[in-house]
């Protein structure tokens, strides 16, 4: 099979399946709401057409909804600036979306919209809709309905559109099924680490331990809030608050540098040392992470905290402040209405129990154990989870260009391997 449509790989399409445009099997719907009533809806790649709950998402509310697209069952949804990214959905009932939105009916004496919705949806297609796109910029480049009805499809047969849609309902089902189940395991690994970093810092007797203010066991701070610096395209990598989290430094959340004859004047407040603790004071609050590698800049809403290693470990600091008891303290004293913070004073009076130093390893070393296992079991869940969606998309796009008959094929393979 040939065309002559850019960005599409005829390559693997059978020879049998005809190509039809969109336009032949879709007709373009224009019908803006009149009264704003109907129910609201949104449109999730992953999710499909799902009804909007403005309390529970937390969506700010239109003074009213009149003009928004109506739509009814089996009708499909298309993201306009997204369509590349195979943003579509078909609705399973009736409601309205915004007009950034466009609808489509399919006839369903020639298209099963299932099928149709797979195809669109496919990798393959992204090229197609990128090259159609049009608008100011890369980011408000529209796919207009007109360009849309254009587009051709390869289409089998109406009976072989609804057996691969069959198909392609059944096994994806069993891989939710299982992405689900790992969801929940990960869920519940995370619970039992934070009781695990909770029993680390709880002690039965009062002589067991002594409750410090944190002034006492840090004896350096170094404060970069409010700092931010020239940057550049490359030099050494600037770590500021969104780069903290899940106790860690992730620099690939933002990629931002700071030139490297810079970095001495940058950071006269105080230059890094090895197992400091950087710890965010607003928006977020409260993400902890330790330094391993002293070669980056710090800036915007993170405060260095060196301890004092006569009373207490960086380790024991660092884990203090990731536990359950050292986030209530901070919240406790953290003020603001949408975003909470921490205001140095406060920061510094935040109690933190300090047992004996042999005491705090043994429970250090308990501690560490546990948590190595867990992330562990973690890593693997996060693994098995990019392997399933790898398996969800080479099947729905062998299904949809005809590399299988899915009318033989059991769907043993589509699953082996990513069982929980």
């Amino acid at each position: 099979m040939t065309s002559a449509v850019v960005g599409f790989d005829w390559a693997h399409i059978p020879d049998t399946w005809p190509t039809t445009r969109i336009g032949a099997l879709v007709s373009y719907v224009d019908e803006p709401s009149t009264t704003g009533t109907e129910q609201l809806h949104m449109l999730s790649r992953e999710r499909g057409v799902l009804p909007r709950d403005h309390e529970r998402q937390g969506v700010s509310v239109a003074d009213s909804y009149v003009g928004y697209n109506r739509f009814r069952g089996g009708d499909i949804v298309m993201n306009k600036m997204q369509a590349w990214n195979g943003v579509f959905g078909l609705a399973a009932s009736s409601g309205i979306i915004s007009p950034d939105y466009a609808i489509f009916r399919p006839n369903p004496r020639v298209v099963d919209a299932r099928f149709l919705v797979h195809l669109l949806r496919d990798p393959i297609y992204a090229g197609v809709f990128s090259g159609i796109s049009r608008g100011m910029g890369t980011g408000f480049n529209r796919v207009h309905p007109e360009q849309f009805l254009k587009v051709p499809v390869p289409l089998p047969d109406l009976e072989m559109q609804r057996r691969i849609a069959d198909f392609l309902d059944s096994e994806l089902a069993n891989l939710a099924h299982i992405n689900d189940r790992s969801d929940r395991l990960t869920g519940l690994l995370e619970e039992r680490k934070s009781a695990l970093i909770a029993e680390c810092f709880t002690f039965d007797e009062e002589n067991e331990v002594s409750i410090v203010p944190l002034r006492r066991a840090v004896k350096r701070w170094i404060d970069y809030r409010g700092a931010t610096p020239e940057k550049t395209d490359s030099g050494i990598p600037l770590v500021t608050a969104k780069n903290i989290r899940e106790g860690r430094i992730a620099l690939e959340a933002s990629r931002e540098y700071i030139a490297a004859d810079a970095y001495k004047d940058w950071m006269r407040r105080g230059l890094l040392e090895v197992n400091d603790v950087l710890l965010t004071t607003e928006a977020p609050l409260g993400q902890v992470a330790m330094i391993s590698n002293t070669y980056i800049a710090l800036a915007q809403r993170v405060i260095v905290l060196r301890s004092n290693q006569e009373l207490c470990s960086p380790t024991w600091l660092y884990w203090y402040l990731r536990s359950p008891q050292g986030q209530a303290e901070l919240e406790l004293r953290a003020t603001g209405s949408t975003a909470l913070g921490i205001k140095a004073d406060r920061l510094r009076g935040v109690p933190i129990p300090l047992p004996r130093l042999h005491e705090a390893s043994r429970r250090l070393s308990r501690l560490g154990v546990h948590v190595t296992n867990i992330e562990g079991l973690q890593k693997q869940l996060v693994r098995q989870r990019v392997l399933i969606a790898e398996r969800r998309q080479a099947l729905i796009t062998a299904a949809v260009t005809g590399q299988f008959d899915v009318s033989t094929a059991s769907g043993r393979n589509a699953t082996e391997g990513v069982t929980v």
